[in-house]
């Protein structure tokens, strides 16, 4: 199955970790977001990529090159960023005549189900939530004992069902002529509104994900790690102290090191360039990405440290973003919890949003500095190249 992948979009939501590279770009585990989709796109069955490409596309043509996989990759721009409709009339010109699948390259799918997707075309993807207005939610009808689609509304007032579309689909070869569609009341050509076409002229089958996570703001960045870093085995390759305790699922890849008095608690993954310790201790689900540095006595929880990110000596890191190359002062302390014990709330495009999370700390664009001793408040957004003074203690974002 022919299968384009969409990766072209800003990433808005998840600013400022998306002020200098593309959301599926982001990294999740051991490879960045859009490549996990293409990984289960591949092991279902997809027989060739196209991606399509527009908002800083270079890394995402770096990445992928012209193979993924064993398969063949091609590109397409998308140079207006006018909705998903418009990204897949963009890749069509680069399809074969045939049936195509569709994925979003800023989520997570199970491969089980997403083989499904792919084995009974036409089909949509489908999952249930907690909070269906945030997505297109499905209506359907059951036939025989299977459900089909009949129609989606995106981000309903008052939704009919907590069933909401995975932006998974699996279109007849005839949708290829169907994607000329009129723009949404956003102003976007939606590619629901494709789908709605294709439930007018064909039975499309509604297919369960039995795990499935959009990934539009950052701590949902934070929960796709928690999901693939998960999946790892545990593999010491790296450059680990005698006296260093790692348990359980702990990846340390070559080139990295782990020093004396480090305690690692998996599931964690160190990466090549990255250095931990001495007497750090790192828990949860924790990326420590290439040539960054957890240092002296920091402890590290359940967060994502990107490129060049540092915490050098006696802070303490939860449940939080830090961006590349940013560096945390001597003493930098986060907090991740209220005392109301409510969720925790950062602010997303200017508007105060709940993180539905119980613990979560704070997000740091690229190259962020902090000085000694500074406090940083739950749900602080620290905008790229932000600057705190020592001893400050930050509780609004910057």
């Amino acid at each position: 199955m022919q299968t384009v992948l969409l990766a072209a979009g800003e990433g808005t939501r998840m600013r400022p970790l998306t002020a200098s590279r593309p959301k599926p770009m982001l990294p999740v585990a051991d490879r960045p977001l859009v490549a996990h989709a293409a990984a289960a796109a591949v092991s279902a069955g997809a027989s060739r990529l196209v991606l399509v490409v527009g908002y800083e596309s270079a890394p995402v043509r770096e990445f992928f090159g012209d193979e993924f996989a064993g398969v063949p990759v091609e590109y397409a721009e998308q140079t207006d960023q006018r909705g998903t409709a418009d990204a897949v009339r963009a890749a069509a010109p680069r399809l074969d005549p045939g049936p195509f699948a569709v994925l979003n390259g800023d989520a997570l799918y199970d491969e089980a189900s997403l083989e499904t997707l792919y084995e009974f075309a036409p089909t949509v993807g489908s999952y249930r939530v907690d909070s269906p207005e945030n997505y297109g939610v499905l209506h359907t009808e059951s036939r025989d004992g299977e459900r089909f689609a009949t129609g989606v509304t995106e981000k309903p007032a008052d939704p009919p069902s907590n069933l909401v579309n995975t932006g998974a689909y699996a279109f007849p070869a005839e949708a290829q002529d169907w994607l000329d569609v009129g723009e949404s009341e956003r102003g976007e050509l939606e590619l629901t509104d494709v789908l709605t076409r294709a439930c007018e002229r064909a039975d499309v089958r509604v297919v369960p994900f039995e795990r499935w996570l959009d990934v539009g703001r950052p701590w949902e960045l934070l929960e796709a790690n928690e999901w693939k870093l998960g999946e790892l085995e545990r593999d010491v390759a790296g450059d680990v102290h005698g006296s260093a305790d790692l348990r359980g699922r702990v990846v340390v890849e070559e080139g990295a090191e782990v020093d004396a008095g480090v305690v690692i608690e998996g599931p964690a993954l160190v990466r090549s360039g990255a250095s931990v310790g001495p007497n750090a201790y790192v828990r949860g689900s924790t990326l420590v990405g290439p040539d960054a540095k957890v240092g002296h006595a920091v402890e590290v929880k359940n967060s994502v440290f990107m490129r060049g990110a540092t915490a050098g000596h006696l802070s303490y890191v939860g449940d939080s973003v830090l961006g590349r190359d940013v560096n945390f002062g001597a003493g930098t302390t986060v907090a991740n919890l209220r005392h109301d014990d409510e969720p925790v709330r950062m602010r997303v495009k200017g508007e105060s949003t709940s993180t539905g999370r119980r613990k979560f700390g704070v997000v740091c664009g690229d190259a962020v500095k902090t000085g000694i001793d500074t406090k940083l408040n739950a749900g602080v957004v620290l905008s790229g190249g932000a600057r705190t003074k020592p001893g400050e203690s930050v509780l609004r974002d910057r």
